[in-house]
């Protein structure tokens, strides 16, 4: 099995100075950079160290997944936030955990009693909250369905319609563009697809800023899991 880190970039060059160091280039066949027009030296600096890199057309997260996927050349991909909150440390536990024949592997913030030094009040009961609900209503066993943290089988994206705008229809009503994750967890969980969590303790940020819209994603996610109720099988 071949792997490929997949990061997702806006402005994150101070992080990444600090990160991508660490990160064992040897795990992966590809490390590919799907840059949403950042500002900064992000592009210039993912350039300088190989890696492919692809500068989105259009804007907001799910789209640098969605333009960037057909690149993707690894099995498996490991999806990764070089803004601090992922841990190059738990990138060879990941991979290993996969290589067990996982189709998904979750870096979990709040499994066998690691934390998220990055959660405020808000964003804490906010995972808890849709984390539980993926669990009741789609038969989850997760104990964190939203992190970008994780690693699967590249082809889940198009077996799953992750590819498919008709997936993400609940942003209209909410204004936003929202990431892959929540539905990700939703519609491999209602596939019984076999999916496994490690540890993933969470440190706060070391460079970039949150960008989080926790009213209008959180609605729009909200939506879209119940939605999944009836609208995909």
């Amino acid at each position: 099995m071949t792997f490929t880190l997949f990061i997702p970039t806006l402005n994150e060059e101070e992080g990444m100075r600090v990160i991508m160091p660490k990160v064992p280039r040897e795990l992966f066949t590809q490390v590919l950079i799907s840059d949403g027009n950042s500002t900064d030296g992000t592009v210039a600096y993912s350039k300088s160290q190989g890696y492919d890199v692809h500068i989105q057309k259009r804007k907001g997260i799910r789209n640098a997944y969605m333009e960037a996927w057909p690149m993707i050349r690894g099995d498996a991909v490991v999806t990764f936030s070089p803004d601090g909150n992922c841990r190059p440390e738990d990138l060879t536990g990941l991979i290993e955990k996969m290589k067990e024949g996982y189709d998904m592997v979750v870096a979990s913030r709040y499994f066998g009693g690691v934390k998220s030094e990055d959660d405020d009040p808000m964003t804490a009961f906010g995972n808890w909250l849709f984390t539980g609900t993926i669990n009741l209503l789609h038969g989850g066993h997760y104990t964190d369905a939203m992190g970008i943290y994780r690693a699967y089988r590249t082809s889940l994206f198009n077996e799953l319609d992750l590819h498919k705008e008709e997936t993400y229809v609940t942003e209209k009503l909410f204004a936003c563009v929202m990431g892959c994750e929540p539905v990700l967890s939703v519609r491999a969980a209602k596939r019984k697809l076999k999916i496994g969590e490690v540890l993933g303790f969470e440190p706060a940020r070391v460079g970039g800023v949150r960008k989080l819209l926790p009213f209008r994603w959180g609605g729009a996610y909200m939506t879209q899991v119940i939605r999944e109720l009836f609208y995909w099988k």
